[in-house]
């Protein structure tokens, strides 16, 4: 992991000092999140339109969880509000680092219909994403249509990237879907079978990449025929006009959303951000520039067909993908993660 003083900026950090107490909190917020497209993306449908109506600047950093569970430990939280995994939020919370949701707050979850596993106690759950597979269309002779496929380096040749333990949770499901399994008997997942799976690809493997971005960048720029990623970064490559496709079966659902570092200045203004964040008109506006899909049932009527195509929660979508066992991933992750770094290091 980075250090806990790493960060990388999705905009500008300065001054903070000047609005970070609970009495300058209505003009400047601090929120942490992925970076990339999906940064972009909340800010032309999120922050702009917030900062507009309510006059609180957002700025957008890239810290890592375990360089905000560092900070709340030292009694210095450096954001006000974190946009992360559900799964990531339900660590936090064991660790004691997340304030409890005052839900009566937040008008905009009132009869709003939201599932409620996507409202826990100390986080609020925002969008649907899916992790894909996404590929080059100028060097591949044909479409890789599944996993197994992305696994078969003779067939479909050329260097891979696969995500690290290092930004999320290890794709050992897409390894198990490439050695047969089916989507339906993924859980409770079969770790040795799934490890074995990895040690097959893993010489073609250039880089299993460490952050939100690097695996756009990686395609982009021709260094991997293939890689997982998050979708909506793939989408932003095909606007560039890049020639890259991605490929929904097999895609690894899970839910975002925001949760407040305990010990964080401006809940006053998080509150108003992700009450905000919650309208319908926001969450469509949001969908219909990044492939996340709305927690609010009301948002998917704003959307076209067309709209949602490239959505996780679209019917088509839902057939092909899974939904990531949250409460596996919670019991399991830190033995996973032991050994993927054994097996790193090997």
């Amino acid at each position: 992991m980075a250090a806990a003083t790493a960060v990388t900026g999705c905009g500008t950090l300065t001054g903070s000092g000047e609005s970070r107490t609970s009495s300058g909190g209505k003009k400047r917020l601090v929120v942490s999140n992925s970076g990339g497209a999906y940064n972009d993306a909340l800010t032309k449908a999120l922050y702009e339109p917030f900062t507009k109506e309510t006059g609180i600047t957002v700025t957008t950093v890239n810290y890592q969880s375990a360089q905000v569970i560092a900070q709340v430990r030292q009694g210095r939280p450096q954001v006000d509000l974190m946009d992360n995994s559900l799964l990531i939020f339900q660590k936090m919370t064991r660790l004691d680092c997340l304030e409890p949701v005052d839900y009566d707050r937040l008008k905009n979850v009132k009869g709003a219909g939201i599932a409620e596993v996507q409202l826990p106690e100390h986080a609020v759950g925002k969008n649907v994403w899916a992790s894909v597979m996404a590929y080059r269309t100028d060097s591949l002779k044909r479409a890789p249509k599944n996993w197994a496929d992305f696994w078969n380096t003779h067939s479909f040749s050329g260097p891979r990237s696969l995500q690290s333990v290092e930004v999320d949770l290890p794709e050992l499901e897409f390894a198990l879907l490439a050695d047969g399994v089916p989507l339906d008997k993924l859980y409770p997942l079969d770790v040795d079978r799934a490890f074995a799976a990895m040690s097959r690809i893993r010489k073609d493997v250039k880089k299993f990449w460490n952050t939100g971005a690097l695996p756009a960048v990686l395609l982009g720029r021709k260094e991997v025929v293939a890689t997982s990623l998050w979708g909506g970064r793939a989408d932003e490559l095909i606007k560039q006009g890049m020639p890259v496709a991605y490929q929904w079966n097999g895609a690894r659902r899970m839910t975002n959303g925001w949760g407040i570092p305990k010990g964080a200045d401006n809940t006053d203004a998080a509150y108003k951000l992700i009450d905000f964040s919650l309208r319908p008109e926001v969450q469509a506006a949001f969908s219909k520039l990044y492939s996340g899909s709305p927690v609010v049932p009301g948002a998917i009527k704003l959307l076209s067909e067309d709209d949602l195509v490239n959505q996780p929660t679209s019917p088509k979508n839902l057939k092909t993908g899974f939904d990531a066992d949250v409460a596996w991933w919670d019991k399991n992750r830190d033995a996973v993660t032991k050994r993927w770094q054994e097996w790193a290091d090997a």
